[in-house]
C-alpha cells in the first residue's frame, strides 16, 4: 500500500534479435550454382535423372554458397547414383553430404529406401565410428 504512489521501474528494451536476410527464390535463381542445384531438384522429381545429374552436378562446380545446399546436392546425385546401381559413386555422395553438412540426415522415408536406404545407414555408420 505504501508504495502505491511509487513509479514502476522498467528494464531497459531488449536488443532485438539479430533477423537472417530473407532471400527471395529470384534473388537465388540469379546465382548460377543455386539455379542449377534448383533445376536439378525439379529434374530428379521429374524423373528427368540425367539432366538432374548434370545440373547437381553443375551447382557443386559452380559453388554452391550454403553447405547445406552442397549436402542437398549430393543427397540428390547419391539417389540416382544408387538407382542406376553405381554404389560406390552412391556412397562417395553420401560421404561429400556428411562432410558439407557432419548433421545430414535423411527423412525416415528416405532412410526406408530399399536402394538407397542401406548404402545411407553404412556410410552414416562408418562416419560416426571414425568420429569416435
Amino acid at each position: 500500500m505504501g508504495l502505491a504512489g511509487c513509479a514502476a521501474i522498467n528494464p531497459p528494451p531488449a536488443e532485438p534479435a539479430p533477423v537472417a536476410p530473407v532471400i527471395s527464390m529470384a534473388a537465388l535463381y540469379e546465382k548460377p550454382a543455386e539455379r542449377a542445384l534448383v533445376n536439378g531438384m525439379r529434374n530428379y522429381e521429374e524423373g528427368a535423372f540425367d539432366r538432374a545429374d548434370t545440373n547437381l552436378k553443375r551447382a557443386l562446380k559452380e559453388g554452391l554458397a550454403s553447405p547445406h545446399d552442397v549436402a542437398v546436392a549430393n543427397k540428390y546425385l547419391a539417389f540416382i547414383a544408387c538407382a542406376f546401381n553405381r554404389i560406390s559413386a552412391c556412397e562417395q555422395h553420401f560421404r561429400d553430404a556428411f562432410r558439407a553438412e557432419p548433421q545430414f540426415v535423411l527423412s525416415e522415408k528416405e532412410v526406408g529406401h530399399p536402394i538407397w536406404g542401406p548404402v545411407y545407414r553404412r556410410v552414416r555408420d562408418s562416419v560416426k565410428s571414425a568420429k569416435s
